[in-house]
């Protein structure tokens, strides 16, 4: 039998279906064999184990609060709390508020961040690709003054993207680069070249010379949640910190950077609420009198638990015939199902991290694979290294042309919490966001609308109880 389909591949190659994807990889019984505890998961406010109840609710805190521009806000910024963003269900979660990035092509192919002119076009903002919604002036003490940015009409590439949810996030950073590099491999390998993760490798900003796998971000930009929390706090907000010190303008900016430091008053303000939230309970552990605030908004992530599965509806019928289908079909190949984090004691993030027993030997379910994947759905737009990294890395922007097309495997956990879908948010139903699957993802795809209606709706049914 092998013989006559091989012989009919080479005379009919349309007759033959695209190499089939191995029925365990990345399914609910493709488990590592670690002996791995469950991590807990729960939208409950409640430490994963961490840090103490305490000091997760002074970091919650801290991650809540309102930034005003006397604590360093903008001048160029999206939003003023990191809570803005990453709201729901619970504080970390994700939200439907996108933010908009632009850049350009030549007609080489190259990439090139937008140039966004502002102050009347005396300035012009270079080595970003993130369009801010909002400025701090004009305004009272400088009421003539425009900085206001717009995609400029040389910008040919344009989106927008969905902020996610970061609860959990303390699990994926503790997984270990040779866990997603190994994973990459065999899934190039099983399936024989057709879907092939890409581990891409990006800076440690608190580890000066070197790199991890990026994992964090639609672009798996950031390798660690410190990294990311400079990064969101600077780019999002516009408030400078010791990991990235550059303001995007100074126009308008009358703080000193770095404006995250211990001393600040906002941190001053959020210490009182730490207080008042410790009232109930035993008083926290004493916080290392360097922290800032993108330590302790690294802290609050680390310490939040992975989002849960509806209980309800995934002890259904439906949901459980749903789940073989999403492994039988080909989802879970790249929606991994199963991680394990690094042991206790590994130290992670160019050795600036520890992982704790608390992220230690956990078994976790993001339904992703944190690679870099080519699905049809890639914005074009190209990590740019100014922006997240500081302009000390303008230099490597050109390594980044393979982000250009990828795209960070969206973790379906908690997607029934999401009502827009995708990088964009542009699809609205779970049929719309599975329908735009193309290039790595296409024989999946077309394995979901081969399947009989009834079939469908069990798939669908299950992906509602993530």
């Amino acid at each position: 039998m092998s013989r006559f389909i091989a012989l009919l591949c080479s005379l009919v190659p349309l007759a033959c279906v695209v190499v089939p994807v191995p029925p365990n990889l990345g399914t609910e019984s493709d488990v590592p064999s670690t002996g791995a505890q469950e991590a807990p998961a729960a939208f409950d406010d409640q430490t994963n184990g961490f840090v103490e109840q305490a000091t997760f609710d002074g970091d919650q805190a801290v991650f809540n609060d309102v930034e005003v521009i006397s604590d360093g806000l903008g001048p160029l910024f999206n939003a003023a709390s990191c809570l803005a963003c990453h709201q729901n269900p619970v504080s970390g979660g994700g939200s439907q508020v996108s933010e908009l990035r632009a850049g350009k092509r030549d007609a080489y192919g190259h990439f090139e961040p937008a140039r966004v002119p502002i102050a009347r076009g005396t300035v012009i903002i270079e080595g970003r690709t993130l369009i801010n919604d909002r400025a701090i002036c004009p305004n009272g003490a400088f009421p003539d003054q425009e900085i206001q940015e717009h995609v400029p009409d040389s910008a040919n590439i344009r989106t927008f993207r969905l902020s996610v949810s970061v609860l959990g996030d303390g699990f994926v950073e503790a997984v270990a680069d040779e866990s997603l590099r190994t994973y990459a491999a065999r899934q190039c390998k099983e399936t024989q070249g057709q879907i092939c993760g890409h581990a891409f490798e990006v800076p440690v900003l608190e580890a000066p010379g070197m790199n991890r796998v990026g994992r964090f971000g639609w672009k798996g930009q950031q390798a660690s949640l410190l990294s990311f929390s400079a990064d969101a706090y600077l780019n999002e907000m516009g408030i400078t910190s010791r990991l990235l010190p550059d303001e995007v303008t100074k126009l308008c900016d009358t703080v000193p950077d770095p404006e995250d430091k211990p001393e600040s008053p906002a941190v001053a303000r959020r210490a009182q609420a730490r207080s008042r939230a410790a009232v109930a309970r035993a008083p926290a552990p004493p916080t290392p009198a360097e922290f800032a605030d993108i330590d302790r908004f690294a802290r609050f992530m680390r310490a939040t638990k992975a989002p849960p599965r509806d209980v309800v509806l995934a002890q259904t019928d439906a949901a459980r015939k749903g789940s073989g289908l999403f492994d039988s079909i080909g989802c879970a190949t790249c929606h991994a199902r199963n991680l394990v984090t690094a042991p206790a004691g590994t130290k992670i993030n160019g050795g600036t991290f520890t992982v704790p027993p608390a992220l230690g030997n956990r078994l976790f379910h993001p339904f992703s694979d944190f690679l870099m994947h080519d699905v049809g759905t890639g914005d074009g737009i190209e990590i740019a290294t100014a922006e997240h990294f500081g302009k000390r890395f303008a230099h490597m922007q050109q390594q980044m042309s393979p982000t250009a097309d990828r795209i960070r495997t969206a973790p379906l956990w908690g997607v029934r919490t999401r009502s827009r879908l995708m990088h964009d948010g542009a699809s609205l139903t779970l049929r719309d966001a599975i329908d735009r699957h193309a290039g790595e993802a296409k024989s999946a795809r077309n394995r979901y609308t081969s399947l009989s209606a009834e079939e469908q709706e069990t798939l669908l049914t299950f992906l509602r109880s993530l």
